[in-house]
């Protein structure tokens, strides 16, 4: 696969991922990438990322447990809803055990959509791209403010069948939708397009386990990076507000360090390390 394109760019000309990289800002997907030890990012996003660890020392923790709530909710449902279907907003820069390969490990039939709006993953799309004979994967170059671009894609409308179950999946992305952009709307459009049977599985920052000047704090050292604004923390009955209409599987709204993880090394952080909800829910 030859390194991928993007036609957004104003004069409808061709143009490469890295000519849209900007790297003296921080973007989240490369910040995140640097808490997780990877090699995909710039001094913007290291100084970001340290700033916000100083601010919050277990900043790592909380990125590590939710990439490992992500891969326990794709196995569930995979495994236990008998989801074939995946549209992952908000990827980020791939890493080990992505939804793909979580899920086609369960069912190599699994079809999975991933979005995101970071030219560095859609540089590296290829590693989101594989996929089991099977099944099937696709990448979109989209931000999940726009709901419309991304349900009316051609790649989504040929990997998956709307007629059919889908597993949205917004991880740790939802805090970077300001009030203002009205997430809740913006979940609500991606939730009627998907057909009853569908889920929602999501994770949250939050404020309700930190001190008010360590919340402050992460909020400042966001806002001159990219999205603008921040991050945006909210509390558990914000986040529950994301599945109004949905029916929550146990066990709930929890510590994305606490969901299903039976199986996982014991003692498990706490919340105040953590400092992110997570749930699932399924459209009756």
């Amino acid at each position: 696969m030859e390194d991928p394109v993007t036609t957004d760019a104003p004069t409808g000309a061709a143009q490469h991922p890295s000519d849209r990289i900007d790297t003296s800002v921080a973007h989240p997907a490369r910040r995140y990438n640097y808490w997780l030890g990877g090699k995909d990012n710039f001094q913007a996003d290291r100084d970001s990322g340290d700033a916000m660890a100083a601010a919050f020392p277990t900043i790592r923790t909380a990125a590590l447990e939710n990439r490992r709530f992500l891969q326990r909710a794709v196995a569930h449902l995979a495994r236990e809803a008998g989801i074939r279907q995946f549209l992952d907003i908000g990827t980020g820069i791939p890493t080990a055990n992505n939804t793909h390969e979580v899920a086609q490990s369960v069912a190599p039939q699994s079809r999975v959509v991933y979005v995101d709006n970071d030219p560095i993953v859609l540089a590296h799309a290829r590693a989101l791209l594989t996929s089991s004979p099977e099944g099937a994967t696709a990448y979109i170059d989209a931000d999940l403010r726009e709901p419309e671009k991304i349900l009316h894609h051609p790649e989504l409308r040929r990997t998956l069948d709307l007629g059919q179950p889908v597993a949205l999946m917004l991880v740790a992305i939802l805090h970077f939708v300001g009030e203002a952009e009205d997430p809740y709307a913006v979940v609500r459009r991606l939730l009627a397009e998907l057909p009853p049977g569908s889920y929602l599985a999501a994770s949250h920052a939050t404020y309700d386990h930190l001190p008010p000047d360590v919340a402050e704090a992460a909020r400042e050292t966001t806002r001159a990076g990219n999205p603008p604004g921040g991050i945006n923390l909210r509390s558990r009955d914000d986040f529950a507000r994301f599945f109004d209409g949905l029916e929550v599987v146990e066990p709930g709204f929890v510590s994305v360090a606490r969901w299903r993880a039976e199986a996982e090394p014991q003692p498990r952080p706490t919340v105040d390390e953590v400092s992110m909800y997570c749930a699932l829910g399924r459209k009756p």
